[in-house]
């Protein structure tokens, strides 16, 4: 750590210089007044240009992405990108259309959009889609907004709470709250599927909607949804599906036939534009007929949503077509099972059983009735991980179980990195029978070992200090 402090983080030193500024060439009475100067010397750091290209690429060698290596992050879907894609989004007509631009000098990209409506209907069983949204959880307000604006057209102005399983997304909850829904909380059966007869006991004339995930973060489909849709339906609510868990479901089985009323999907997900690090995303949200009406006239973001991440997103639809979009599900699906089942002997399966593009262990397997194995938890499971050159899966989510690990290793790896990661968990699973202070003293070759996350949260450095 002390290297990396030294020579990566820290190069700042006093009179060092990358580059020189002219004089100023300009008369006295041309600087800026004396009142609105600095009083205090600028505090910047002081490097070579040297020092700053090998600061700035040791970080970038840092990074760990599908580019990488394996990155099973459950519930996100982290996909190889295809390059096609970067370069159909990097085409001058497209990279350099201004969002201001005329829409007679568009025509392209209002095309784009066209036949990207068309696609994610017939992908989905929507009928028609809004592009505005610029990720997954902004897609959720802009549908539970679509939701109320439904209830309030029609004169019902008493729909004010919405139904969120308890296995759900933790954006579900936040945004209903944040779009001035109530919450109410539905439980999961032991089979980890919604508890139908709960739901019933929640179904009135306040319910605007239920959120769901289907296939739910457990990875397992909600084999009763017919009859879940009916019941919603029946008590005058709209169901809203959360589209981060589509990826199994692709070419397969559509959301519109199952009874969804609105969805929005994550672009930047499902579709193989690049996730992660902050963005960018497309959270495009689809209605059935009955609620086109109800789709935002005006845009909910600061143009049309994010231009060039749906510009990769039709370039991977166009690239697979109808029938490779299918094998995206049944890969996804394929590659799942293979890891659950290789490794239920040492992980413990809460829920047995296929599942879908995902599934979950409640940390390793143990004799003693503990939530760990002679003292490794699951997060010194994901740390030690890192030492093998694997990124970590999801942890300690979702809520259902104390020692949550969610592994997704999406449709794009190979058997032979499956079985690479397949042998490492074998081998952390050894370790910790055999010598748990490696785990729980992992990573032990990465350059930030197990820093404080919550003081990080909440005591962030976002400018430059100098510390020498």
């Amino acid at each position: 750590m002390k290297y990396y402090d030294k020579l990566i983080f820290e190069v700042s030193r006093e009179g060092r210089t990358g580059y020189s500024l002219p004089e100023n060439r300009y008369p006295a009475h041309e600087e800026i007044p004396a009142s609105l100067r600095r009083e205090s010397k600028l505090l910047l750091p002081e490097a070579s240009e040297p020092d700053v290209v090998r600061h700035y690429t040791n970080l970038s060698q840092m990074n760990f992405g599908v580019d990488t290596g394996f990155y099973p992050l459950g519930s996100c879907t982290m996909k190889y990108n295809p390059k096609i894609n970067e370069e159909v989004a990097s085409l001058p007509g497209f990279s350099g259309l201004h969002p201001l631009v005329h829409a007679g000098l568009a025509k392209g990209a209002l095309k784009v959009y066209q036949e990207m409506n068309k696609a994610l209907a017939a992908i989905t069983g929507m009928y028609a889609f809004t592009f505005d949204p610029c990720a997954g959880a902004h897609g959720e307000l802009t549908g539970l907004m679509i939701m109320r604006q439904y209830h309030m057209n029609r004169g019902d102005y008493g729909r004010t709470k919405v139904i969120v399983p308890d296995s759900a997304h933790g954006t579900n909850p936040a945004s209903a709250a944040v779009c001035g829904l109530q919450v109410v909380e539905v439980k999961s059966l032991p089979n980890g599927r919604i508890d139908v007869e709960a739901l019933k006991a929640l179904l009135d004339d306040s319910i605007a909607g239920i959120m769901m995930t289907n296939p739910n973060t457990l990875g397992l489909f909600e084999t009763e949804i017919e009859t879940i849709a009916k019941l919603v339906h029946d008590a005058g609510g709209l169901l809203y599906y959360d589209g981060a868990n589509m990826n199994p479901l692709m070419g397969v089985v559509r959301p519109g036939d199952m009874g969804f009323d609105i969805m929005h999907l994550n672009l930047h997900k499902t579709f193989s534009t690049p996730h992660g690090g902050g963005g960018p995303g497309s959270g495009p949200v689809g209605v059935a007929q009955r609620l086109e009406d109800c789709l935002p006239d005006i845009t909910v973001s600061g143009f049309h949503g994010n231009f060039g991440v749906i510009l990769k997103a039709y370039a991977y639809i166009l690239s697979l077509g109808r029938q490779n979009l299918r094998k995206v599900g049944e890969y996804s699906v394929l590659n799942a099972n293979y890891i659950k089942e290789s490794l239920k002997d040492l992980y413990k399966l809460p829920i047995d059983g296929v599942c879908k593009h995902e599934f979950v262990y409640d940390g390793l397997i143990n004799d003693g009735g503990h939530d760990d194995v002679h003292g490794a938890t699951t997060l010194d499971i994901a740390k030690r991980l890192l030492d093998y050159g694997f990124h970590a899966p999801t942890i300690y989510f979702p809520l259902l179980f104390h020692q949550a690990l969610m592994i997704e290793p999406t449709e794009t790896e190979s058997k032979e990195t499956l079985d690479a990661f397949i042998e490492v968990m074998r081998k952390i699973a050894a370790e910790a029978a055999q010598d748990p202070a490696i785990l729980q003293g992992a990573p032990h070759n990465a350059p930030i070992s197990r820093p404080d996350e919550t003081a990080a949260a909440r005591n962030p450095i976002l400018k430059y200090q100098d510390t020498l």
